[in-house]
């Protein structure tokens, strides 16, 4: 039976052979043997990792390195040859980037899978440099560093979260220093590692707690100076990413001032040291108090200074005449009123003079000239019986009746012939 099914794993590939089922199961040997095979079949690799730990015993021609992968928690065991490791990497150390020409392999009686490498090359300073520049250019390329994005910082944050290396300088610097500006801020602390394989692992995870603590309103985090191998993990693409997609606004505080990590140009804010983040996350009490008493005093003076200026004013105005001796305007008017008054009953009397003469030569034109005057004069006025005016001769008949009007009276005739 086993051999047949050593059979069918050896075929099972091209389609004839039988799969396993419940009936006929595959054995562990089997199930190693396939996995061997299709790992087999990858053949040699170069691989990228950075050594987490390395095993040399005294004697053995064979060296042990445990590779891990920088931006996750994940690691294979290398074994290589000591001339190998000497020849390519003979300074190797600890949290070393490394770059090796290796071949997967499957243990079968441990269940274990592991690396064969027959070349290893340590990265140098200058190579890390070129890697670091062109994940810089991509992560810009795709939007992390832009500036309209970043957020500002709270200017008195409820809760402080700070991500840092336990019992450390620059957690003492950022604790110490806030605290001294603001004796009542509190933080919420997480220590992890900072430097070494386990760094943006655990990094990242502290990310991901402090942003969804609803109370923490920004992020802080710190290590103290370092080489640049030491200050990868803030370069680290995943790091990068992470604090990216924090909804909290993040402050980076890596290294000193000269120490330029990716991370600080995805942060939302960039201190140049631990001690410069405590300065940027809360404001400081004196200086507030001072700025409080300066302002309160400047708003003092002003009110102060309006309030005479309105006075001043009022001043002005009362010492006024129309306010100083109203009665003056009220007298002023009056003489005003009275002397209208007599300038009207001087043109109204000169009118009215003006008028009765008039009214009188016209009198004395139209007596002139009524018939009244004329019969005075002893004219009389002739008029036929119908009213009519006699003017000739001709306009009356013997026999008709005719009026006379006299100057005083009238007569009756009738005309002769």
């Amino acid at each position: 039976m086993s051999g047949g099914s050593a059979g069918n794993a050896g075929g099972g590939e091209g389609g004839g052979a039988p799969r396993s089922t419940p009936e006929e199961p595959w054995p562990v040997r089997v199930v190693s043997q396939k996995v061997g095979a299709w790992i087999a079949r990858l053949g040699w690799v170069w691989v990228d990792g950075q050594v987490a730990q390395i095993s040399r015993r005294p004697g053995a021609s064979t060296v042990f390195l445990t590779l891990r992968d920088p931006s996750a928690d994940l690691s294979l065991t290398v074994t290589t040859n000591r001339d190998v490791l000497d020849a390519g990497a003979p300074e190797l150390r600890e949290g070393a980037r490394v770059v090796l020409h290796a071949k997967p392999e499957f243990y079968a009686a441990r269940g274990t899978l592991s690396l064969r490498a027959d070349e290893i090359r340590q990265v140098g300073l200058g190579e890390l440099l070129a890697r670091l520049e062109k994940l810089k250019k991509l992560l810009a390329a795709e939007g992390l560093f832009d500036r309209a994005r970043k957020r500002r910082l709270p200017f008195l944050p409820g809760r402080i979260g700070l991500i840092t290396g336990r019992a450390s300088a620059a957690e003492r610097d950022v604790l110490t220093n806030a605290r001294r500006r603001w004796p009542a801020v509190d933080f919420r602390t997480v220590n992890v590692a900072v430097q070494g394989p386990g760094a943006v692992p655990q990094i990242v995870d502290a990310l991901k707690v402090l942003d969804a603590d609803p109370s923490v309103e920004v992020i802080v985090v710190a290590r103290g100076g370092g080489s640049i191998e030491d200050l990868l993990p803030f370069s680290d693409e995943a790091l990068c990413r992470a604090v990216f997609a924090c909804r909290t606004p993040v402050v980076s505080a890596i290294g000193h001032e000269t120490d330029a990590p990716l991370l600080d140009y995805v942060a939302d804010v960039r201190a140049s040291t631990p001690t410069d983040a405590a300065k940027r996350v809360v404001p400081d009490l004196t200086e507030e108090v001072r700025l409080i008493r300066q302002a309160r005093h400047r708003l003092e003076r002003a009110v102060r200074n309006l309030v005479d200026r309105e006075s001043h004013r009022l001043d002005l105005l009362r010492s006024r005449p129309v306010l100083a001796r109203p009665q003056v305007i009220v007298d002023q008017r009056a003489a005003d009123l009275a002397a209208l008054r007599a300038r009207t009953g001087r043109c109204l009397d000169h009118r009215l003079g003006t008028a009765e003469n008039d009214l009188r030569h016209t009198l004395a034109r139209l007596r002139a000239l009524s018939p009244a005057a004329t019969l005075d004069r002893g004219y009389a006025i002739v008029q036929r019986a119908d009213g009519h005016v006699v003017r000739a001769a001709g306009e009356v008949g013997p026999g008709d009746p005719l009026r006379v009007r006299l100057a005083a009276g009238e007569l009756a005739a009738t005309v002769d012939g």
